[in-house]
């Protein structure tokens, strides 16, 4: 009889192993441009698309805007986005990129072809390994929100 209660049999140890394992590759490479990995979370949404409000880069990281504030606070405090309440709607505050954010990106570039080779796969197995993850995010993010 399988005891399912030890670790090798978990799904959420190895989700959050190779989580931790991650972010510790990408470490070095993002403190060279003074930036944690959240707050290069927050550049990638966007370098994306810049001019995003503070609810539309909460959607897209999955944040809330207690957690993403203090990420902008410091990325403005660092000369890399700029917040200003829209002229339509003064409720909407807009993250804009500044040159600096702007030139960031050249600087991170190389970032993703080096994370992938550290990963190890192929690129087939990565983007299947990216969709598997995408598809458990919403189908969790579903049953979570059914729980409520």
């Amino acid at each position: 009889m399988t005891d399912h209660l030890t670790l090798d049999e978990q799904i959420c140890f190895p989700l959050y192993a190779a989580s931790r394992a991650m972010t510790a590759v990408y470490r070095p490479k993002l403190e060279r441009l003074g930036l944690t990995y959240p707050q290069y979370l927050v550049m990638l949404a966007l370098w994306e698309r810049d001019g995003r409000s503070v609810g539309e880069v909460c959607h897209a990281l999955a944040l809330d805007s207690g957690t993403l504030s203090p990420l902008l606070k410091r990325l403005e405090a660092a000369g890399f986005v700029r917040r200003r309440r829209s002229a339509a709607d003064e409720r909407r505050v807009e993250i804009q990129l500044t040159d600096r954010g702007r030139a960031l990106r050249a600087q991170a570039a190389a970032i993703p072809a080096e994370m992938a080779a550290a990963c190890g796969l192929s690129p087939d197995e990565l983007t299947a390994l990216r969709a598997m993850l995408r598809r458990l995010t919403g189908t969790l993010s579903t049953s979570s929100n059914e729980g409520e």
